[in-house]
């Protein structure tokens, strides 16, 4: 009976999914050449249809590979978490596409799928596979599953709140992706605490062989070629595309330096090992998330890369013990170094940038980055505050969301 309940719990999902995917989902009109419906945006359909198809393509291989080589590094889970990645998302992509079509894409009793829907349901997946980085190898798959499930239930309703509702910038989704998903995973691991399976459990992760090494270094290398797409992968113009490319890449370089600067400190080990140097990257591409189509400037995103390069090592040493003795919290991937913290940063750098937002610095893209202050209906200052209360909202919906997904 065990051995069926995945088996029943993945045809369910899938039958479920077909069903409500034929009752409302339907191809979006942007790029027909017919009459586009005055209710939806086509300001897109004039752009490269190559172009928009690149540009899903690096967002999908980034959330399919990069995200999938990241949770195997763990000798006994590996290959197991490497497939299980794959499962989660082939059904959250799915899930996801339904739930922000129907805050998002949502016209006439019907879903509207296009380019840009399918890179929203890449970002949600993106968040899913981290908080599954939290309890690893704590949870079983059909547990990963429901995980799964409820999980784009709530960042979806995150999501909508914080863009479509408030108005904030996140066009690299520092909070709703990276901060929501370690932060919902964290809880969740909360939750499931079991103080006498969770010591045999780290003695099982410890055991990290040459294995962890390869997966790793494969890691890495698509985390440095896709994810400038990535956090680019909002913009709604090419011209605008630079800054966030750039500034990705900036902060990527001086995250990895950091790594270098600080782990030989901190460990024996007079180089960093790949996991570390693989850690670090996904700390400075984090951190670029908010402010990296913001006016960074190159000196700016390697000062924050520098610094998010620092705080991965650094939480690794000594928050994670405070974590797991205080807190109760097992987090078997360091997602809270990686990207909970980091995001946190971004989130706050973005904020500061936000008050230096004016049309002399910004020009024509200050209506692409904060278009409620380019029509005037809303000042510096209050997008400043909104950017900033974005944050204890997210915490705070990633919080009651693990709890209750950890209950359930």
């Amino acid at each position: 009976a065990s051995r069926l309940r995945l088996p029943g719990l993945c045809f369910l999902l899938q039958i479920l999914n077909i069903l409500l995917f034929a009752v409302f989902a339907r191809y979006s009109p942007q790029s027909s050449p017919g009459r586009c419906p005055p209710q939806l945006d086509c300001s897109r359909r004039n752009q490269d249809p190559g172009f928009q198809q690149r540009r899903f393509g690096d967002v999908h291989v980034q959330v399919l590979l990069s995200f999938g080589l990241l949770v195997a590094f763990l000798s006994r889970y590996g290959p197991g978490s490497v497939a299980i990645s794959i499962l989660l998302v082939a059904f959250a992509i799915q899930w996801a596409v339904l739930a922000q079509g129907f805050f998002n894409f949502f016209l006439n009793g019907k879903i509207y799928v296009g380019a840009q829907s399918m890179v929203s349901a890449d970002f949600c997946t993106a968040a899913v596979l981290i908080s599954t980085g939290a309890v690893l190898g704590r949870i079983n798959p059909v547990q990963m599953l429901l995980l799964a499930l409820l999980e784009v239930t709530v960042y979806t309703l995150n999501e909508y709140i914080l863009l479509g509702l408030m108005g904030v910038s996140d066009s690299g989704r520092s909070l709703t992706v990276h901060t929501f998903g370690a932060y919902f995973g964290l809880m969740v691991s909360r939750v499931l605490y079991q103080p006498h399976k969770d010591k045999r459990k780290r003695e099982e992760q410890q055991d990290r062989g040459h294995q962890a090494d390869v997966f790793a270094v494969l890691g890495t290398i698509y985390l440095w070629i896709f994810w400038p797409s990535f956090t680019s992968a909002t913009t709604v113009h090419d011209n605008a595309e630079n800054w966030a490319v750039l500034n990705t890449y900036f902060s990527l370089a001086a995250s990895t330096v950091a790594t270098f600067i600080l782990s030989p400190v901190l460990y024996e080990e007079s180089t960093p090992r790949m996991v570390q140097i693989q850690d670090a990257t996904l700390a400075g591409m984090a951190v670029m998330g908010m402010a990296g189509e913001m006016l960074v400037t190159p000196f700016g995103a390697l000062i924050a890369g520098l610094l998010a390069g620092l705080i991965s090592p650094l939480g690794f040493r000594f928050f994670t013990p405070v974590l797991r003795s205080r807190l109760k919290i097992q987090d078997t991937c360091g997602v809270h170094n990686i990207h909970g913290l980091p995001g946190i940063l971004g989130a706050l750098l973005g904020t500061l940038l936000t008050l230096l937002a004016t049309a002399d610095t910004y020009g024509d893209r200050l209506e692409l980055v904060f278009p409620l202050m380019a029509q005037g209906s809303r000042t510096v200052t209050d997008q400043a505050f909104i950017q900033l209360g974005a944050l204890p909202l997210t915490l705070l919906l990633a919080a009651l969301g693990g709890c209750l997904t950890g209950e359930l």
